[in-house]
């Protein structure tokens, strides 16, 4: 006799115990057929002359258990989302700025003109990085690269030039 034959009359108990965890019709018909698939699944591994009641039943556990603990992480993962404005998969607007300090406009304007046309779009207009590509017909990787070096540039700048202002002038003797 298979095992599929042998699962049959144990559904009954299986759907008693899927009520009295879930208290819900519907989870435990759900979780009813996820001990079943389980069960066909792993069906090699059951030891014959073993009781099959006790293998549903802890197969049933184990669903349901797994089940448990991933609607839980759900619940955290929306609690989350629901109170962390940062964690939001959407993007804000970019803040709306009048204008650049008189350090950052000379640091910009001292950037070669590749460099600086994607600061301007990417950090001071907001384009995304494919927009940005698209508006100076160049790869995406170019944009990223040029990104990358133009901002490195200007913090190395910008932090020179508050360097130099903190830095106490000697006076001519």
């Amino acid at each position: 006799m298979t095992l599929r034959l042998t699962i049959e009359p144990e559904l009954p108990r299986l759907r008693a115990q899927a009520r009295r965890l879930c208290k819900n019709d519907s989870d435990a018909s759900d979780l009813v057929q996820d001990t079943v698939l389980r069960a066909l699944t792993f069906e090699a591994q059951f030891v014959v002359g073993s009781s099959l009641r006790a293998w549903l039943q802890q197969i049933q556990r184990s669903v349901f258990i797994s089940r448990y603990r991933r609607s839980c992480r759900e619940r955290r993962a929306l609690d989350r989302l629901a109170h962390d404005p940062c964690a939001w998969t959407r993007r804000d607007a970019p803040p709306v700025m009048s204008r650049l300090t008189a350090n950052a406009e000379v640091a910009l304007s001292g950037l070669p003109e590749t460099f600086r046309h994607v600061v301007e779009l990417v950090d001071l207009a907001g384009y995304e990085y494919r927009d940005a590509a698209q508006a100076l017909d160049v790869p995406l990787g170019t944009v990223m690269s040029r990104l990358h070096r133009a901002r490195r540039v200007l913090a190395q700048q910008l932090t020179d030039t508050q360097v130099e202002a903190a830095s106490p002038k000697r006076a001519a003797a």
